[in-house]
């Protein structure tokens, strides 16, 4: 099913892209790109791996859980307003960096809609939940100018509007703000489970991007994930430098491994072919992903004493 989408814009917002694009050199492209990818998934997944499995694991579930829910939450507003991209409608703003890279830049279902910004939320998000866990005056200020850089590439790179960015951050510095807030109140892991997934529920029935279904399925395996952990798993922490490295490495391997394995049996054009069918296939692979990394994976652990 083709997507189409909404156009909206500031005349400043498309004026100011058209001037930076116009001033941008190769130095200032690779810098925008390096800090964009402070939003993706490939990042949010290392350094969630590395608190999670290594450095300290309620810690770790901790930002996993803010991570999960904001980029739950993103996708919804998003698949509410179908703001289009700002190259869509603007030929002379360039697409310097396309969410998904093997898609086309113009498939609004693969690429995802504009507002808000996915990767400014995700960086607030990340390395906001990474400040207010640890209370630390150099990991705050890191965590502001990651945050702050991520969110001005993404309109340097032409894939959002600056009104799209602003919004994504204070997306991301509410999830950080109210989520711990609220678990903080309710003491029944189930219950507050239930509460968010009911919460996010209503966006598997009029949301038609991927990004959605993506991410409601790795909030819905994050918990089980944890849950499942708890219970029969237990694992301890590390800080052992070789075993840090082998367990994101083998993380992150396992991230990727499972849910492209889980792709094999469909083809790419059921995939995206944005049918309820594709959609449901879609949450069960990223649920059993995440499971896999947060509950099942850490059984191996175990190992490293016998080593």
């Amino acid at each position: 099913m083709e997507l189409t989408g909404t156009t909206f814009f500031f005349d400043w917002e498309t004026a100011l892209m058209v001037w930076l694009q116009a001033h941008m050199g190769g130095f200032a492209v690779t810098l925008a790109s390096f800090f964009s990818m402070f939003g993706e998934t490939l990042v949010s997944v290392a350094v969630l791996g590395f608190v999670y499995w290594c450095w300290d694991k309620e810690f770790g579930q901790f930002i996993g859980i803010n991570v999960m829910v904001a980029n739950t939450l993103n996708p919804m507003v998003k698949n509410i307003f179908l703001r289009r991209r700002p190259y869509f409608d603007h030929t002379e703003i360039k697409c310097l960096r396309p969410v998904d890279k093997d898609a086309d830049i113009f498939d609004i279902a693969a690429q995802g809609y504009s507002f808000p910004s996915g990767h400014s939320s995700n960086s607030v998000t990340v390395f906001g939940s990474l400040a207010a866990y640890a209370k630390k005056r150099p990991i705050t200020i890191a965590a502001v100018i990651i945050a702050l850089g991520c969110g001005i590439s993404r309109f340097c790179l032409g894939v959002h509007y600056p009104t799209d960015v602003l919004v994504g951050w204070l997306m991301g510095l509410a999830v950080v703000l109210f989520i711990p807030l609220l678990r903080a109140k309710i003491k029944s892991s189930a219950l507050f489970y239930a509460i968010l997934i009911i919460a996010t529920l209503p966006g598997f029935f009029y949301c038609r991007s991927d990004d959605y279904f993506t991410s409601f399925g790795m909030l819905i395996g994050t918990f089980a994930g944890i849950e499942f952990e708890k219970k029969y798993v237990d694992f301890e922490n590390t800080r052992k430098p070789l075993f840090c490295a082998l367990r994101l490495i083998g993380g992150i391997a396992v991230y990727f491994g499972v849910s492209t394995v889980l792709k094999l049996p469909f083809g790419s054009e059921f995939l995206h072919s944005g049918t309820a069918a594709a959609h449901l296939v879609r949450v069960v692979r990223y649920a059993v992903t995440m499971f896999c990394c947060v509950g099942a994976y850490p059984m191996i652990f175990k190992l490293e004493k016998k080593k």
